[in-house]
């Protein structure tokens, strides 16, 4: 019987490559799995399959780089503890428009502790965040909110399998280069054909070619769709391929692929967030890395980065070696700390502008109805 554990030698081939190696927009990815793994194409496309039908895999789809086609920022969240829970499930099931959803907690004694929600945000471009936001306040009970926009990505993948291998420590030979943020907009029918380039793919549609489907639902040639989805990522809106593992939930035989999620911040000296970014999102381990303002709540952070792994205290080892090379560099860091997760859901943020006009609408009628 063939096993469906990420730990199986054949699948930890495939996932090596597919949770974060195919990037941008390629015409075949399942194919360049298989030539990236060294594998035969039907191997790869059983593999994948089965894993997605046994939920090792939660979702397989193309990303975008939704920071560049969307208002977007995370979330902090004071909530009165009796109202987490709800607020947590009313975020994960109910709001289209928030990503990973996650409780956290430190054992620093800062104001921040208090902020125990965390969520990603996206609203289309045209959108205001911050009402956003004051609405999902009235819908919950949170008391109040921080928002944490983007203003540099210095890392962002996944890679949980191969980062099984890395020691603290391990770093690219050159510092991570920021890519700025910026809003892009798109035609009515550039948006029809993005919409269907990110629909996540049913394990029938794990084939190659793997875009014939998605340009039928388009309405367009193959050929259209290939191209438009070239121009997207030509103009950087287009993010990785990947298949994206459960690492929350142990499978079926009670195997993990993490147990920590570690949210790191950093103060760094204003005007070297850049140079300091840079310096921590080379490090291997971090699958994030941003330049956000996390405001006096949270002792004025600036950057921040996030890690994953099976054992707390190799996670502190990892953030141990990114501290000690700031330091042998001659980066200053004023504060610096550690948010766990605890409870956390994930999904797609949807980004529509047309889909969340109608979302808005009836959740304001029922906080009105509700009033």
């Amino acid at each position: 019987m063939v096993s469906v554990e990420h730990t199986d030698p054949v699948n930890a081939r495939i996932l090596s490559v597919s949770e974060d190696k195919v990037a941008g927009f390629v015409c075949d990815p399942f194919a360049s799995i298989a030539r990236q793994a060294g594998l035969p194409l039907d191997i790869v496309l059983s593999r994948i399959r089965q894993m997605l039908e046994a939920g090792i895999i939660r979702r397989v789809r193309q990303t975008l780089l939704a920071t560049n086609l969307a208002s977007g920022a995370l979330v902090a969240w004071k909530v009165p503890p009796e109202r987490l829970d709800a607020a947590f499930d009313f975020m994960f099931q109910e709001d289209p428009y928030s990503g990973h959803v996650v409780i956290r907690s430190t054992d620093a004694k800062i104001p921040g502790g208090a902020y125990k929600l965390w969520t990603t945000l996206k609203v289309p471009a045209g959108f205001s965040l911050e009402a956003h936001c004051r609405t999902l306040c009235s819908r919950t009970g949170a008391e109040a909110f921080r928002l944490m926009p983007a203003k540099g990505i210095f890392a962002l993948g996944v890679g949980h399998v191969r980062r099984k291998t890395i020691h603290p420590g391990d770093k690219a030979s050159e510092p991570a280069k920021m890519q700025v943020v910026e809003t892009i907009t798109l035609s009515e029918h550039e948006w029809r054909i993005l919409s269907a380039l990110k629909r996540e793919f049913a394990p029938e549609e794990i084939r190659e070619p793997a875009w014939e489907l998605r340009a039928a639902e388009a309405g367009i040639s193959l050929e259209e769709f290939l191209s438009v989805a070239e121009s997207l990522a030509a103009r950087k809106l287009i993010g990785r391929f990947s298949t994206f593992l459960e690492h929350v939930k142990p499978s079926q035989s009670g195997t993990r692929v993490t147990r920590f999620n570690a949210l790191f911040h950093w103060a760094v000296p204003r005007n070297r967030e850049i140079e300091a970014g840079g310096e921590i999102g080379r490090h291997e381990i971090l699958t994030h890395c941003y330049w956000r303002e996390a405001g006096p709540e949270f002792n004025n952070v600036n950057i921040m980065a996030v890690a994953h792994g099976t054992e707390k205290e190799r996670l502190l080892e990892h953030k141990e070696a990114i501290d000690r090379h700031l330091e042998s560099i001659g980066i200053s860091v004023a504060y610096t700390n550690v948010f766990w997760g605890g409870r956390s859901e994930i999904k797609p943020s949807e980004i529509s502008p047309f889909a969340y006009r109608e979302w808005l609408t009836t959740l304001q009628q029922e906080i009105a109805a509700c009033s």
